[in-house]
């Protein structure tokens, strides 16, 4: 197997979600006694969260630079961004070293061409949302995407942050995912992506309206396939 690298803490939520799904993959497929080779760094996400300068943005950079030199370093021959919304910083961060670093929003493009999905809504943080740096991953893939409902980034944001990213959990979001999910399919949706990492803690991704593209779930996948040689070319 091969030994990936996880830029992680943030949230340190999503993080262990990525931990526990990659290694119960491997372990299906490999061997019971099977664990993933990862390396993971566990930033402190106080200084990278809802960033909206471009300062801001330009030490967020830095610092995902500097965590991916380390990790490859320490021998990761490969990197994943443990976060939707810091793929805003992909670019900074593949140039910064000689290892490949598996985008999550082409490894979903991929996952919805393969479904037949041409139509979805975005959901996620207000960067992943209103910026182009991952719609137009998804748009290359031949997804149309909704245009960004405003309300539902500021409904979504408060959701996000203030509760999902410290691990709780309320019915309160559960019953606004599910309203939010059912008005993108009145508006003409045929598929939703969740673009941020916690969202699928409130909302039913195999059961739902509309399919559900969990980018987790299919980022976890890739890391999987790539560290079992199995992958699919992004």
């Amino acid at each position: 197997m091969r030994k990936l690298g996880i830029i992680g803490g943030m949230s340190w939520v999503s993080t262990a979600t990525y931990y526990d799904r990659i290694n119960r993959i491997v372990q299906k497929r490999a061997a019971p006694m099977a664990s993933a080779p990862l390396l993971i760094e566990s930033l402190d996400f106080c200084q990278l969260y809802a960033l909206t300068a471009e300062r801001d943005w330009q030490r967020a950079a830095s610092v995902l630079v500097e965590s991916a030199r380390r990790l490859e370093g320490a021998g990761a021959e490969a990197l994943i961004i443990g976060a939707n919304s810091m793929h805003r910083l992909y670019d900074d961060v593949a140039a910064s070293v000689n290892i490949p670093i598996l985008h999550i929003a082409e490894y979903v493009g991929l996952a919805m061409k393969r479904a037949g999905k041409t139509n979805a809504a975005l959901l996620g943080t207000r960067n992943v949302m209103t910026e182009s740096f991952y719609r137009k991953r998804l748009v290359a893939h031949g997804i149309d995407l909704l245009a960004p409902n405003l309300a539902y980034v500021e409904q979504l944001d408060k959701i996000i942050y203030d509760e999902l990213m410290v691990g709780k959990v309320t019915r309160e979001a559960e019953r606004t995912l599910k309203t939010i999910i059912t008005n993108t399919a009145q508006e003409g949706a045929e598929a939703v992506v969740l673009a941020c990492t916690e969202l699928a803690l409130v909302v039913d991704v195999d059961a739902n309206v509309l399919p559900i593209f969990d980018s987790t779930r299919i980022h976890c996948e890739a890391a999987a396939n790539w560290i079992l040689e199995q992958e699919t070319v992004a």
